[in-house]
């Protein structure tokens, strides 16, 4: 069975585009019965939110946010989660803009490990 990502905090490996999601932004993750979704802000973001579904390891939502220059925008994302040897959690993300032109890839890693007893 998957490990969970409720109550985890990542962030970006790196920089997106200026005024999008970067290393200074971090997600918080819930996930309950198959649902997902996070608040996030940070950088050029100042609050930005997404929901959607997990099967297995593949997560799909939409994100919507608002940035510091007042504007907002929203996309839908695709997400393979995989373990790194440290025991942290990392997305591998494909997004796509729904409300502007643009689409890429991007990975977002668990920004502290779980000590677990």
């Amino acid at each position: 069975m998957p490990r969970s990502l409720d109550g985890l905090v990542l962030a970006p490996v790196t920089d997106q585009a200026p005024g999008q999601v970067g290393t200074r932004t971090r997600f918080t993750y819930h996930e309950r019965n198959g649902e997902i979704w996070a608040e996030y802000a940070g950088g050029d973001v100042v609050r930005g939110h997404l929901v959607g579904t997990r099967e297995g390891d593949r997560l799909d939502f939409r994100y919507v946010q608002l940035k510091r220059d007042g504007t907002t925008s929203s996309g839908h994302c695709v997400s393979e989660v995989t373990e790194l040897p440290d025991g942290r959690l990392r997305l591998a993300e494909t997004w796509e803009w729904e409300s502007q032109p643009g689409s890429g890839t991007s990975v977002v890693e668990q920004v502290e490990r779980v000590v677990v007893e």
